[in-house]
């Protein structure tokens, strides 16, 4: 390794490792990631809801289990609370919990997307806003309740999605809480509403990051979801773990090295070098590998060597009756036609692909088929056969 070799390879290192640093000692992104799990401490974690509303005095049971496996291995009574970005239920899943609510049980979900199914079942329409000014999406949250309602709507100050009830079956439907999108757009639209079924209840709230952390800390915030929660007072609460976007438990052994930046990039540098390292060493060790020339190909010499064969001979009639089969070959290869139906729609098909007049290709088939029947060619003969053919080609290529 001369020198010049050693200074690159040290600058080139220098630079990854300076790198590296750089990286490692910038301060984390603030995760806007959706995750809605009791153990996420990120601003759309679940952690201040959670662990404030299981040290009040209802009581909270985890269901790690799909509702469908839940429902049907017997059930508690209660309120099913639902809470991530979107709940999608399956047909017998959606069957089975319905007929649990109908029995006198409660139904929570705080989601963007509520699932074709369960929408549809409702006779529900849901929508996004976005506004015009700068395409915000904050909403302004209050509830409907006379006793509930705050004097000023409680506002989520970050662009996230803002999903609306746009159709709703009034005779059905009970609208508990609205939202309202800023002075341009100052008409409430629906965000929480409460459907009758059975004897049980559903409440539906599309605003599903009123109860993240970030929201709840921020200033007197948690009012909102002690309002909306007093419609589940002295209810046992089955909190569902199963429908989360983020993740309740680890599922690799690196996720706390990866979640960490200094160590992560520590990580990543010692792959880094390894791989150098195996790369450098294993070159200057590798030992000198033979040429291995390969085959020559003789086809043009075997060529060569049998059309001096047939000429030496004379036998221009064989030797033009194989020029004519390599032509045929040609054609059937090059232009994709069947030159054994020889008729006025294949002239009519060869003069159009290579570029030939119908007169010019029907004047060389009838070169070709003058050879053929002769017994006996001379070598003039065979010359402008060969002439025609090469002629015939050379406009095409």
């Amino acid at each position: 390794m001369n020198r010049t070799y050693k200074i690159a390879l040290g600058l080139f290192l220098l630079l990854i490792v300076s790198l590296a640093w750089l990286e490692s000692t910038e301060p984390d992104p603030i995760n806007w990631t959706p995750s809605f799990t009791a153990k996420d401490r990120i601003p759309l974690g679940a952690f201040v809801f959670y662990d404030s509303w299981k040290n009040g005095q209802d009581s909270i049971t985890d269901i790690k289990l799909p509702p469908y496996e839940y429902i049907n291995n017997s059930p508690a009574s209660g309120t099913y609370f639902f809470l991530n970005n979107y709940i999608n239920f399956d047909d017998k899943e959606l069957d089975d919990l319905l007929d649990w609510i109908s029995k006198g049980n409660k139904l929570f979900i705080s989601a963007y997307d509520f699932g074709h199914n369960l929408t549809d079942t409702l006779n529900l329409e849901t929508a996004s806003f976005i506004s015009s000014e700068g395409f915000k999406s904050r909403p302004q949250l209050n509830l409907v309740n006379s006793n509930l309602q705050f004097e000023k709507p409680l506002e989520f100050d970050q662009d996230l999605p803002a999903v609306f009830f746009q159709e709703i079956d009034t005779t059905k439907n009970v609208v508990l809480g609205t939202a309202t999108f800023g002075n341009k757009d100052p008409e409430e639209k629906i965000n929480f509403i409460k459907t009758t079924f059975g004897e049980g209840e559903i409440y539906l709230h599309s605003t599903p990051q009123a109860f993240s952390n970030y929201f709840l800390l921020k200033d007197r915030n948690y009012q909102y979801s002690e309002a909306v929660l007093s419609y589940l007072t002295g209810q046992h609460i089955l909190w569902d773990a199963y429908y989360k976007s983020g993740k309740g438990f680890f599922t690799s052994p690196l996720y706390i090295l990866l979640n960490n930046r200094p160590l992560k990039w520590a990580y990543y540098f010692v792959l880094i070098s390894s791989i150098l390292f195996v790369l450098f060493e294993g070159k200057r060790k590798q030992r000198s590998i033979p040429v291995v020339d390969p085959p020559v190909n003789k086809s043009y010499e075997f060529t060569e060597t049998i059309s001096n064969l047939y000429l030496e001979q004379k036998k221009f009639h064989e030797l033009g009756l194989k020029k004519i089969a390599l032509f045929k070959e040609y054609i059937r290869t090059h232009y994709r036609l069947d030159p054994s139906h020889i008729n006025a729609q294949f002239y009519k098909d060869l003069a159009l692909k290579s570029e030939n007049s119908i007169e010019d290709t029907k004047e060389l088939f009838e070169h070709i088929f003058n050879f053929q029947e002769q017994k006996k060619n001379n070598k003039d003969e065979f010359f402008e056969l060969s002439k025609n053919i090469n002629t015939f080609k050379t406009k095409h290529g």
